[in-house]
């Protein structure tokens, strides 16, 4: 596929990941349109986008708001969701609070709600794709809500290639990356950063344009569904 006059609906295409894969298919001649919880990001977004950019909120856990959406802006050709959906639990599972812990698949029911409600919308030769998290098959201490979802996401992708063919979907599996999501600035973020990255292969934390470059692989190669592609910096290997 050529994102060349395709229409691309990003979800969580305000920051991050999802803004860094919104400016590199809006780069490559896309019509983008970014969908973002916050509408707080519209204005940062636009300093990346261009001011004219296609920006609208949208919670990616309210079906019927995005049942609304999708068909406003049906059809499409590419769907990406780096949407978190909501919190993320960390720490111990014994001590973990199991509302947060069932809170954490949130992500899981966007990612959901996007396909289900998504995918009628999308051209034959569209594709999907997700984000998801090195945790899902390396765990660190203290992730185990965060692998839990991962790895349901995972399974999500390829159970559902198989239903929505010809269309396609894939997974994006990120390591650490350098996100608005670590809160931390200044010295501290750079040593939470390296202490999280010390065991790597590739001893830095990746950039969302690194991941971004992986969405739009997923996106061109039409020979690829139902893949997990990593880009983690050798997370995943001893």
């Amino acid at each position: 596929m050529d994102p060349a006059g395709k229409r691309a609906v990003v979800l969580g295409g305000t920051s991050g990941i999802g803004l860094a894969a919104a400016r590199q298919l809006h780069d490559a001649g896309a019509e983008v349109i970014a969908l973002s919880r916050s509408a707080s990001n519209a204005a940062s977004a636009r300093e990346v986008l261009g001011q004219e950019a296609d920006i609208r909120q949208l919670d990616v856990l309210d079906r019927d708001a995005m049942a609304a959406t999708f068909a406003e802006l049906a059809p499409f050709d590419i769907l990406v969701n780096a949407a978190t959906g909501g919190g993320r639990a960390r720490g111990p599972f014994l001590e973990m609070d199991l509302d947060g812990y069932q809170g954490s698949f949130a992500k899981l029911w966007g990612y959901a709600n996007s396909v289900r409600l998504g995918t009628p919308h999308l051209s034959q030769e569209g594709c999907i794709v997700l984000v998801s998290g090195f945790p899902a098959r390396k765990c660190p201490p203290g992730y185990a809500a965060i692998s839990s979802v991962g790895g349901a996401v995972e399974a999500f992708c390829r159970a559902v290639a198989i239903e929505i063919m010809p269309r396609r979907i894939n997974l994006v599996s990120p390591g650490v990356i350098d996100t608005p999501m670590f809160a931390a600035q200044g010295k501290e973020r750079e040593q939470l950063l390296e202490q999280a990255t010390q065991n790597h292969l590739i001893k830095r934390a990746g950039t969302v344009d690194e991941v971004a470059q992986g969405i739009l692989f997923v996106i061109r190669n039409d020979f690829v569904t139902g893949t997990t592609v990593d880009v983690d910096g050798g997370a995943l290997l001893p």
